[in-house]
């Protein structure tokens, strides 16, 4: 990222910002790194699921696991103020990609 000054702004009102853009923009960096470490965490989690799955026969998908938990996260991005739209996609984006490595854990394991 850059220091550049905002346009249109002038050159002393620019200076001035600089310090809190920067501040700004460390939070921002700082919370995508935990984002980062968050999903994978949670994709270490839901490797486990597979296996287990896998294991036992049952199916990639649980769809209603999933749309428990697409109510239950529309529920906390309402009372955390994040649109609760964008968060439902968030997640199905993400079970989509769980989804795919289930059913490529599923086929390792029937294919042994």
């Amino acid at each position: 990222m850059t220091d550049a000054k905002p346009q249109g702004a002038p050159a002393a009102d620019a200076d001035a910002v600089l310090p809190e853009l920067r501040r700004l923009r460390d939070s921002i960096d700082n919370i995508d790194a935990a984002l980062v470490h968050l999903l994978a965490e949670r994709f270490k989690c839901t490797q486990q699921v597979g296996h287990l799955k896998a294991r036992h026969s049952l199916p990639p998908a649980d769809p209603a696991r999933e749309a428990a938990q697409i109510a239950r996260l529309r529920s906390l991005a309402e009372a955390a103020r994040l649109d609760p739209d964008f968060a439902e996609k968030f997640l199905a984006f993400i079970v989509r990609e769980v989804i795919r490595h289930h059913e490529a854990i599923a086929q390792e394991a029937g294919g042994d």
